[in-house]
C-alpha cells in the first residue's frame, strides 16, 4: 500500500515483484487516482523472459492432460472471484458493471474449460503412408515463450482468450496489459500465482514503448499476439522484424451495420445501438458498428427508433447496475474522441443528437471523462468520421439505395474486422456473408463472440486469431522403415 491507494505488483517467476517505478491508475468516471501499478521497463522484461524461458522445458514436456488440469483450476478460480475482478475492471476502465459482471467474467470460466479440453489438439499430428517402406508424419510443437499484449477495454477477457490457448498449447506466457487498465489483470496474477508452476505465466505492466518494446524485441520471445490498435500492430511488426517472430494481430475496426427494409426494425435499432456502439463500454470496442448503413426507404423510421433508444440510456456511476453507458477510459482517449466531434462539424456532417463532451454530460460525477451518445449523418463515406476508428460513443449513419451500393460503401474502408447485416432475405444474407471484406459477419444480431469460433480481421484489422493451433508450429518427419 502507498498511503490509502492500493499498489499492484508484477507476477514474475511465481513471485509478486515491485518494479523500479510505479504509475497512477485513474478511475475514468471521476478522474481520481485510485491505485498504483508497475511502470516496468527493460529490467522487468528481461526478468520475465528469463523466468518464462526457464519454465518452458518442463511445461511443454508435461502431458496434455496435465496442462488441462491446471487450466481447469483457473476456471474454478473464476467461479470464485468473478465479482471481485468485475468490480476492479469497471473501476479501472469504466466498462459498466452489468457487462463485466453479467457478460464478461462468467464466460471466462467456460473459456478456460474449453481451452483445457483442447490441450490434446495441440499434440495431434497426421500420418501419411508415402510408400511401402516410408512413413510421413507431422507433429505440433509449442513456440516457446509467447508474449500476449492486451487492450484496456476488456482486459480480463482478452487475457483469458490469449493466455488460456497459449498455455494449453505448451507455451509459457508473458502478458503485458495496457497501462490505462492493468489493475484487474494484476490482481488476477496474484490469484494465479497459486495455480501455475513458477514462470509458466508472468504479468508485467508498464508503458508499451518501454516494457512492451523490450518484450517484443527480445530474442528469446518466440511468438507475439496483440489485441490493440493498427498503429501498435505496425510498430510491433517493425520491432520484431529482425527476429522474424510469428505474429497474431486483432486490430482496429470501422465496422458497417447494414439495415435493409425487410429487417425487423425494432431488433435492428437495438442491434446498432445497445449491442454495438453506445452502451457497455461507450463505443470503446474494436467491433463497434460505428457506420450505420440504412436503406433510404426506412431512413426516417430507423433513425427515429435509434434516437428514442439513446434517449433512454443511463449515464452514471458504472458500478451502479442501473447504468447502461460508462465513461471514456482516460484523459488522452477523451481528447481524441472530442477532437472527432470537432472534425465532424468541420467536415459538414449533420448532427442528429449528442455531440457533447465534458463533465456537464454527467453532472453528478464531475471530473470524469464523459461523452454523450452521438450520431451524425452524411452521404459521403469518405469523411474522416467514416474512415477512421474513433473508439467512443460516436456513430455515423449513411443512406443507400441498393444491395450493390450498400456492399460498396461497407467495403470502402481500410479496416475489415466485423460487419452486421439486418435482413429476412436468406439469399441476401449469404451473399453479404460471402462478399463483405470482414473477419466476422453477424446476421440479425451483433457482437456475439462465443468461445470456439475464430475471431480476427482482414486488411488493417490484422490477421490470425487466438486458438490452440495458432500457438503451435507444425513439424514434418519422414521415416524410412
Amino acid at each position: 500500500m502507498l498511503g490509502r491507494v492500493p499498489e499492484y505488483r508484477n507476477l514474475i517467476g511465481g513471485e509478486l515483484v515491485r518494479a523500479d517505478r510505479t504509475m497512477d491508475t485513474v478511475n475514468p468516471a471521476t478522474g481520481e487516482v485510485w491505485a498504483q501499478i508497475p511502470a516496468s521497463g527493460a529490467r522487468e522484461a528481461e526478468a520475465a523472459v528469463a523466468a518464462a524461458r526457464a519454465a518452458f522445458p518442463a511445461w511443454s514436456a508435461m502431458p496434455a492432460l496435465g496442462r488441462a488440469h491446471f487450466l481447469r483450476k483457473v476456471s474454478e478460480l473464476f467461479g470464485r472471484h468473478a465479482e471481485e475482478l468485475a468490480r476492479l475492471e469497471t473501476r479501472d476502465n469504466g466498462r459498466i458493471l452489468r457487462d463485466t459482471l453479467k457478460k464478461d467474467l462468467p464466460g471466462m470460466a467456460y473459456l478456460w474449460q474449453l481451452a483445457a479440453g483442447q490441450c490434446l489438439d495441440a499434440v495431434k499430428g497426421d500420418t501419411v503412408v508415402l510408400g511401402p517402406d516410408t512413413l510421413g508424419l507431422t507433429r505440433r510443437e509449442p513456440y516457446g515463450v509467447a508474449v500476449c499484449i492486451i487492450p484496456w477495454n476488456s482486459p480480463v477477457s482478452t487475457f483469458s482468450a490469449k493466455a488460456a490457448y497459449a498455455l494449453a498449447a505448451g507455451n509459457t506466457v508473458i502478458v503485458k496489459p495496457a497501462e490505462q487498465a492493468s489493475a484487474s489483470v494484476l490482481r488476477l496474477g496474484e490469484l494465479l500465482a497459486e495455480v501455475f508452476p513458477p514462470g509458466v505465466l508472468n504479468i508485467v505492466s508498464g508503458l508499451g514503448e518501454e516494457v512492451g518494446d523490450a518484450l517484443v524485441r527480445h530474442r528469446d520471445v518466440a511468438k507475439v499476439s496483440l489485441t490493440g490498435s493498427t498503429a501498435t500492430g505496425q510498430a510491433i511488426t517493425r520491432a520484431s522484424a529482425d527476429a522474424l517472430k510469428p505474429l497474431t494481430f486483432e486490430l482496429g475496426g470501422k465496422s458497417p451495420n447494414i439495415v435493409f427494409p425487410d429487417a425487423d426494425l425494432d431488433a435492428a435499432a437495438q442491434g446498432v445501438t445497445v449491442n454495438s456502439v453506445y452502451t457497455g463500454n461507450a463505443g470503446q470496442v474494436c467491433v463497434a458498428g460505428s457506420r450505420i448503413l440504412v436503406h433510404r426507404s426506412i431512413w426516417d423510421d430507423l433513425l427515429g427508433r435509434i434516437r428514442r433508444i439513446c434517449a433512454g440510456l443511463v449515464l452514471d456511476d458504472p458500478l451502479d447496475l442501473a447504468t447502461t453507458m460508462g465513461p471514456i477510459v482516460s484523459a488522452g482517449q477523451f481528447e481524441r474522441v472530442r477532437s472527432y466531434l470537432e472534425t465532424a462539424e468541420k467536415e459538414g456532417a449533420e448532427l442528429v443528437f449528442g455531440g457533447r463532451a465534458g463533465a456537464e454530460v454527467v453532472p453528478g460525477l464531475p471530473g470524469g471523462y464523459w461523452v454523450a451518445p452521438t450520431l451524425y449523418t452524411t452521404e459521403d463515406n469518405g469523411l474522416r468520421i467514416c474512415q477512421e476508428e474513433i473508439f467512443g460513443p460516436v456513430a455515423v449513419a449513411i443512406p443507400f439505395e441498393s444491395d450493390e451500393q450498400a456492399l460498396a460503401i461497407a467495403n470502402d474502408s481500410p479496416y475489415g474486422l466485423a460487419a452486421g447485416v439486418w435482413t429476412r432475405d436468406l439469399g441476401r444474407a449469404h451473399r453479404f456473408v460471402r462478399d463483405l471484406e470482414s473477419g466476422t459477419v453477424w446476421v440479425n444480431t451483433y457482437r456475439q463472440m462465443p468461445p470456439g469460433l475464430p475471431f480476427g480481421g482482414v486488411k488493417d484489422s490484422g490477421y490470425g486469431h487466438d486458438s490452440v493451433l495458432e500457438y503451435t508450429r507444425e513439424k514434418a518427419a519422414i521415416i524410412q522403415i
